[in-house]
């Protein structure tokens, strides 16, 4: 029925490009205006929407239909480029802050060009988000003439330059192009700063991302994290993974009746499905002996129960090549979706560690984080975000519940004319490889340039060595360097080309086709293996058939792939069975076509649960990110009144006092704890007081009678200095103060989350006590911030100006001293000691006397040495 209704009314999204579309043609109808106008004409008129959009006078809406016909009009004279009305519709899609998905080869980089012009119109700032730094530099160069023709200035973000100087003046631009990671370190650098000047970034108004599923689905587990050497050791890596070989993996047998529970067998179970590794009954007492502990998983022990974890995943779950790789004694991440090598990068919570005692490379220092977010909710900080892709329908529902994005469809300008043909799956792994060398092998005999995507580094060296054995010239590209990835990928439509990628590698690079090469059938795509995600294969189909080429799309699979052994063989593997499938035979129909697309919905469902657990959990810091990171901001401002903060945090220290003490002795009021309010005033602020100075007749007296006395010892403390030193003093205390306590606070949220999963044994949702503690935590942190702001204000030890003077003549007195005792002293009392000590002294060992020199030549010589004082 509801198919019916479509066909008649149309999809929601047929009914949303109409309308655009609509707007569409009212704008080619302006063509014939502003065709008309000289540069500077059409200049001034786009200044004049400038002004009126600056002044408040129109809004950015009001604006579009005139922004983008002379947008267009300035493409075609500064780019040579006219936007087809569909680029329009697209536009239009992220200027409203929505995603607009777009085929490969449909000009999303000017479709992004026009969004901008119109929403930089505002001067705030628009940034546009790339995957890579090649790609920033690129587009941000492409459209220079055409932003700058319309007055615009315009930036682009290299992750190679850290100066903050640099990283300023790029974001000062009406436009700035840069990777995810370059916006979002700077954002976490912005907010660890001593000073307003010191920030590079200006505010979080429009950003349009590039590749959007890229950055917002598949990055979106990644937490961003600037880290830095924690006092927190734990050297437990080597051991535990020693204890992790010397454990015997077991499974989990499934009971035939329903009403049982499942048992196990072995030390542990790998979950390949969720990643994770568990240990059995029989493991935690095995592991406890290994350990020489009495119980794991004691609040002294957790640190070795988590060690333990991690070396399991390290040695089951992390493989070599696929997830990460070993280069230059070092373990690299490999991000599993891009197959590009992410230096600088390292696995959090000691998994890292865990992988260089496997790997026995060199392991680094644990690391505490010093600020961190995710990018969830980062781009999630602007008042406008939009995004644009080739492949975004699939994740549609999880843009619209975590970002509020919807999904809009854009026509392809020219129809589609690539064959996509059904899936081909062979027994093993081995026969689907012969039979991938043998199709590349007749397109590359017929000319035809065929484009391979591999799931991991690991297939793809594997089908670099049988083409290498087959003689078949290839080209393999590993992306490990942003630009050679660009030129391989452009390069990949030539005649007879065979380029092994990644699937995903190469992102925002068109394959262009000459006549003859479309003449053969256009690029050919194989894929080796379905990815997880459906998205993720219709990038690489995408590939072929832009702009209306012709091409075709075919994809090799194995019941040994990991998609189908982990999530689907069974029922595929009995179809095959029933069939007699014998040794390089394939099937080829649309039911299994089906089956692997129902296993990678499924997949992709676990993977959304995933993302948005870790966004549930990091919802709970980002509350805390916003309260701590406000407050800091308000430190930074010249004008913020911090002695009133100071003020407030004395009131709070001095009831926070009284209560600890317990003033009260009695239920009267007049038998007040004196002794122990002066020990511990004396204790915290190393301040005496007498008791008659602080007698009162009440509660409320006492209070304010503590209160007026610290602030009348601060304040003479203080007047050596003026108020503005006195202001900034308290300013630079409080943020280090501030700082320091924000961090251990973080470290503190690491661990409670790390142990937080056991509480669903104990019946308890993990979530929900997470939530209750790290509140129960900050409200604790907020309290020892105030607290320690007036133990340290109260007790630092100002200098004047004069005793700075004096100090200084006295320690130049003292150096002119030595001087002259140093040229006249005939005796050494270094040496003295050492000759006259009972202790007998090698010749070769060090001479005590503190020289640095062998004894023998030193104070082992016979007779004095002139001028030679302890230490020079």
């Amino acid at each position: 029925m509801l198919n019916v209704f479509s066909k008649v009314f149309g999809t929601k999204n047929d009914r949303v490009v109409k309308k655009y579309k609509a707007v569409a043609n009212e704008i080619t109808n302006l063509e014939e205006i502003y065709s008309k106008l000289s540069d500077d004409e059409l200049k001034a008129k786009f200044d004049e929407l400038k002004k009126a959009v600056q002044n408040s006078e129109k809004s950015l809406d009001s604006v579009l239909k005139d922004s983008f016909a002379i947008t267009r009009e300035a493409s075609i004279r500064s780019l040579g480029l006219r936007p087809y009305d569909v680029q329009l519709v697209g536009a239009m899609v992220l200027h409203k802050g929505d995603i607009a998905e777009m085929k490969t080869g449909e000009g999303k980089t000017l479709v992004g060009a026009i969004a901008v012009c119109l929403n930089a119109l505002s001067g705030k700032g628009v940034h546009v988000v790339t995957v890579n730094d090649y790609l920033a530099s690129r587009d941000a160069n492409e459209l220079k003439p055409l932003y700058e023709f319309l007055g615009f200035s315009v930036g682009a973000l290299s992750d190679a330059i850290k100066e903050d100087e640099y990283r300023r003046i790029q974001y000062s631009c009406d436009i700035t192009y840069g990777t995810n990671s370059s916006y979002g370190f700077d954002f976490l650098r912005d907010n660890m700063v001593y000073d307003l000047k010191d920030k590079v970034q200006r505010g979080h108004h429009f950003v349009i991302v590039d590749e959007v599923d890229s950055i917002l689905i598949d990055e979106a587990r990644t937490p961003l994290i600037i880290s830095g050497p924690t006092n927190h050791k734990n050297s437990n890596y080597v051991k535990a993974n020693e204890i992790a070989l010397k454990l015997e993996r077991g499974e989990l047998i499934e009971p035939k009746n329903p009403a049982e529970k499942p048992t196990t067998t072995g030390d542990f179970i790998v979950d390949e499905k969720n990643r994770s590794v568990t240990l059995t009954e029989d493991g935690h007492i095995k592991a406890e002996k290994l350990f020489e502990v009495d119980n794991l998983y004691s609040i002294e022990n957790a640190m070795l129960s988590h060690s333990l974890d991690q070396a399991l995943k390290a040695n089951y779950i992390f493989q070599k090549d696929v997830d990460y790789v070993v280069k230059d004694d070092q373990i690299i991440i490999v991000d599993e979706f891009t197959g590009r090598l992410s230096e600088g990068r390292r696995f959090s919570e000691g998994l890292h560690q865990a992988l260089e005692a496997k790997e026995k490379v060199a392991i680094q220092d644990e690391s505490q984080t010093l600020a961190d977010t995710t990018y969830q909710n980062y781009f999630r900080m602007y008042e406008k975000l939009s995004g644009m892709t080739g492949t975004a329908q699939t994740e549609a529902t999880e843009f619209a519940q975590i970002y509020n994005l919807d999904v809009v469809s854009i026509p392809t300008n020219i129809p589609i004319k690539r064959v996509d043909k059904s899936d081909l799956i062979y027994k093993s792994e081995r026969e689907k490889f012969n039979a991938v060398c043998e199709k590349i092998k007749y397109y590359h005999e017929k000319g035809q340039p065929v484009l391979v995507g591999t799931a991991s580094i690991e297939k793809s060296e594997l089908l670099h060595k049988i083409l290498s054995e087959k003689k078949i010239p290839h080209t393999v590209l590993n992306a490990k360097q942003h630009e050679k990835e660009g030129k391989i990928i452009a390069d990949a439509g030539q005649k007879g080309a065979v380029t092994i990628a990644t699937n995903m590698a190469g992102r925002g690079v068109d394959i262009k086709l000459t006549p003859e090469i479309l003449s053969l059938g256009g690029l050919a795509i194989i894929g080796t293996e379905r990815h997880e995600s459906r998205r993720i294969d219709n990038q690489l189909r995408g590939r072929s058939g832009r702009q209306g080429d012709v091409g075709e799309s075919q994809f090799y699979l194995s019941l040994e792939d990991n998609l189908l052994r982990i999530f689907g063989s069974d029922k595929i593997k009995s179809i095959m069975e029933r069939l007699g499938i014998k040794e390089g035979e394939y099937i080829e129909s649309k039911m299994v076509t089906r089956a692997v697309e129902n296993s990678q919905k499924k997949v992709e469902a676990m993977h959304f649960e995933s993302r948005k657990h870790l966004l549930e959990y990091d919802d709970v810091a980002n509350e805390q990110r916003k309260v701590i990171y406000a407050f800091r901001n308000d430190l930074l401002k010249e004008d913020y009144d911090i002695s009133s903060k100071i003020d407030e945090n004395r009131v709070d220290y001095v009831q926070n006092l009284l209560a600890e003490v317990n003033i009260f002795q009695t239920m009267s009021e007049d038998e007040f704890d004196y002794e122990s309010l002066i020990a511990k005033l004396k204790e915290d602020l190393h301040f005496i007081v007498k008791v008659e100075d602080i007698k009162s007749e009440d509660y409320e007296a006492l209070e304010n009678r503590l209160t007026t006395i610290l602030k009348d010892v601060y304040l003479q403390k203080m007047s050596s200095v003026d108020e503005k030193q006195k202001s900034e003093i308290e300013r630079v205390l409080y943020l280090q103060i501030l700082d320091n306590a924000y961090r251990e606070h973080l470290y503190s949220m690491d661990t409670l989350k790390t142990g937080i999963g056991l509480r669903g044994y104990n019946q308890k949702d993990p979530l929900v006590e997470y939530k209750k503690e790290s509140y129960n935590m900050f409200i604790e942190l907020v309290s020892n911030i105030k607290l320690e702001i007036i133990k340290i204000l109260f007790t630092i030890q100002l200098q004047s100006k004069e005793d700075r003077q004096k100090e200084q003549e006295v320690l130049d007195r003292m150096i002119a001293s030595m001087e002259k005792v140093n040229e006249h002293t005939t005796t050494n009392l270094a040496q003295e000691s050492v000759r006259n000590s009972d202790k007998k002294i090698a010749r070769n060992e060090t001479c005590p006397c503190g020289s640095g020199l062998k004894y023998k030549n030193c104070c082992g010589k016979s007779g004095p040495k002139r001028g030679l004082v302890a230490g020079n």
